[in-house]
């Protein structure tokens, strides 16, 4: 059988396969990859099967988590846990943040309004706790989104409670999410605490290319090393996830794991701009952009976003910006970011090809940019610096001029042994 089609119909068909042949040239290598054949099934959607809920069943449990701790549906974990017959949940652990999200940075003891839990705060006088907070207590969850980056206080706390786990002999489960940024870039100096059992965040490298669940079994199994007590450790895995899918791959939908982390472009840049909490510059906190922005009042955009094209950093770009730092960023009131309600100028990064983009790398020469063009007006808060870095080193070789690429080719031997340590605690592929 003959098909004909009209002149008008092939004219048609011949425009339509056209110009999808000229939006997929021209799409940038910063759009979101198809959607996968299968969502990403997250921990806390495995922990309430018949496979894992006999682990909290006529048992007394402790939560630690926040308002990240929740279902693609957004229903929360303790809410969850709590409306359960057979599930006895005695108290709630409050990381940064609080509970559902709703404080900028240190919280106190409080009780959860929608459940009348007990919430003991983790991030204020106490850090670690107590056996007397651990008396009535048979198990205790983790289950809060991460950012994949050594600076973010969460995986601190999951480290502080797996300590506790094991010296209290409680049993721990991790309800493991995705690494945003990938689970596959491994970058920064670890400085003074190199080539050790990497115990916790103090060892780690800037971005660890770890999952929190990939990190509690490491940091729980290097314990032994130091001849140290380990926990019961359940780690409680992601079903569909590999480690080099981007958030946004996942089918999952992002909650802002902190009030300036407000999307998963901030996350990318955010292990490369979160250096300038060291300085007397601006990362944009107070912004909707937070993590973006480089600025002062005393800065020429124009100079500075020259001078950081002018390295060639691999998937970004700089362009000159002026923002206005507010107390108040989507509704929440944050601690006063730096020069609140004045203009300031700067550049803002632009991350062209997020695979190539080197946010751990990135962070030296936004400090060398600063220091070559404003040397007198540039501020170092020393023990700030030295303490995101974690060595002296790298402030001491920018103060004394040397060039980035050779700092950052000093970071070799620790990366090369921390990546063989990490290895072996790896879940996916």
């Amino acid at each position: 059988m003959k098909i004909r089609l009209s002149f008008r119909t092939c004219y048609l068909l011949l425009a339509l396969f056209l110009w999808q042949t000229t939006v997929l040239a021209q799409s940038p290598k910063t759009n979101k990859s198809a959607a996968p054949a299968h969502r990403v099934v997250i921990g806390i959607e495995q922990l309430v099967t018949p496979e894992f809920l006999p682990l909290l069943q006529n048992r007394r449990v402790a939560i630690l988590t926040n308002h990240t701790g929740v279902m693609p549906d957004k229903s929360h974990i303790v809410d969850l846990l709590h409306a359960r017959p057979d599930v006895k949940v005695v108290k709630l652990l409050s990381p940064e943040h609080g509970i559902r999200g709703e404080a900028d940075t240190h919280v106190s003891d409080d009780v959860d309004k929608k459940t009348g839990l007990k919430v003991i705060s983790l991030y204020g006088n106490v850090r670690k706790p107590t056996p007397e907070m651990l008396k009535d207590v048979d198990v205790l969850i983790f289950d809060i989104q991460d950012v994949g980056a050594r600076y973010y206080t969460y995986i601190a706390t999951m480290t502080a409670v797996l300590e506790a786990a094991a010296e209290n002999k409680k049993l721990m489960i991790v309800l493991d999410r995705p690494n945003p940024i990938t689970g596959a870039y491994v970058d920064g100096a670890v400085g003074k605490n190199a080539k050790q059992p990497v115990t916790g965040p103090n060892f780690l490298p800037i971005t660890h290319g770890m999952t929190v669940g990939e990190l509690a079994r490491m940091f729980n199994g290097e314990r032994a090393a130091k001849k140290l007590p380990q926990a019961e450790l359940k780690v409680i895995p992601m079903r569909n996830y590999t480690r080099g899918q981007w958030f946004d791959q996942t089918g999952l939908p992002w909650i802002k794991p902190s009030p300036n982390m407000i999307n998963l472009t901030t996350a990318t840049l955010y292990p490369g701009t979160c250096i300038l909490e060291g300085t007397n510059v601006s990362e944009g906190r107070g912004t909707m952009q937070a993590f973006e922005f480089i600025g002062a009042p005393w800065i020429n955009g124009e100079k500075l976003a020259q001078q950081l094209n002018s390295y060639r950093l691999p998937g970004v770009t700089f362009k000159p910006i002026q923002f206005k730092p507010d107390s108040v960023v989507d509704g929440i009131r944050i601690y006063p970011p730096k020069f609140v309600g004045q203009t300031c100028y700067g550049a803002q990064a632009v991350v062209t090809d997020r695979n190539k983009f080197e946010s751990a790398k990135a962070s030296v020469y936004i400090i060398h940019a600063l220091k070559t063009l404003y040397p007198t007006q540039l501020e170092w808060k020393n023990s700030r610096l030295d303490g995101l870095w974690k060595t002296d080193v790298t402030r001491q070789r920018l103060q004394a001029g040397d060039a980035p690429k050779e700092i950052i080719s000093a970071w070799a031997d620790e990366l090369t042994y921390f990546n063989q340590v990490r290895a072996k605690y790896l879940l996916y592929p």
